[in-house]
């Protein structure tokens, strides 16, 4: 499938993974509502694509208002009534013990991590349906190994890839395909901050890129209508000290 004229919704496109991805949808042609919190920085990224040969319009949404995101889905549907890519990239992460974790660290992390992209999804899945779209959930490798510290982070996140699952059995009929891309780490203010709390050396050179990612999910999406990728699991080649 060629980007080109096609209609994409990349969340946390801020920063990070998201920024790189909405960059490259709409340097490849198609139109792009970037989704995130910052105002500043989604501005900023639509100066940055203005010459691109598709285009990119910052959708302004606070993930953990749902009602916020139900306003976000009118707007996009206002302009189409279809759908080509629906990209989940936005993410949040609280680390800690869990003796002394809080309900409402847990609360926020549910709601961005997981509860969001179940809300966008079932409001879009007709506009994705009409399109036989695709949607991308950008997702952890926390959600399948247990650690220390993330407990909460990686149950949102292990949710996140059994609702994925889910979702894939039940649209898969209409010729909606569904694919998880699961990260290890990736050089992201996020990733920083974790390096940050456990007292590490920030070297983003032995991390995954953003770009290593696009390229991922690039081809992931270039696929003929016969096939489907499902999932994708990405690591830097490098190891941390």
């Amino acid at each position: 499938m060629s980007l080109n004229g096609k209609v994409c919704v990349v969340t946390g496109a801020s920063s990070g993974v998201g920024r790189a991805l909405a960059t490259a949808f709409a340097r490849s042609g198609a139109q792009v509502w970037a989704m995130g919190r910052s105002r500043e920085r989604l501005e900023s990224l639509a100066r940055k694509t203005a010459g691109a040969a598709g285009g990119l319009t910052p959708l302004i949404a606070d993930f953990e208002d749902k009602d916020a995101l139900e306003a976000a889905h009118l707007e996009i549907i206002s302009h189409s009534d279809s759908l080509d890519v629906l990209v989940h990239s936005a993410g949040t992460i609280s680390r800690g013990p869990i003796e002394h974790a809080s309900t409402d660290h847990f609360d926020r992390q549910y709601q961005v991590n997981l509860r969001a992209p179940f809300v966008l999804t079932r409001a879009l899945l007709p506009a994705l349906k009409r399109s036989r779209g695709q949607i991308v959930f950008i997702n952890s490798s926390a959600g399948s190994v247990a650690s220390p510290d993330a407990a909460l982070y990686a149950a949102t996140k292990g949710g996140l890839k059994v609702f994925a699952d889910s979702l894939r059995q039940e649209v898969n009929p209409a010729g909606v395909r569904v694919v998880t891309v699961t990260l290890g780490r990736t050089a992201t203010p996020m990733q920083k901050l974790v390096h940050e709390h456990e007292g590490r050396a920030y070297r983003p050179e032995l991390l995954l890129r953003p770009e290593d990612v696009v390229e991922v999910v690039l081809s992931a999406l270039s696929l003929g209508p016969t096939a489907e990728v499902t999932d994708v699991k990405l690591r830097p080649l490098g190891k941390l000290p």
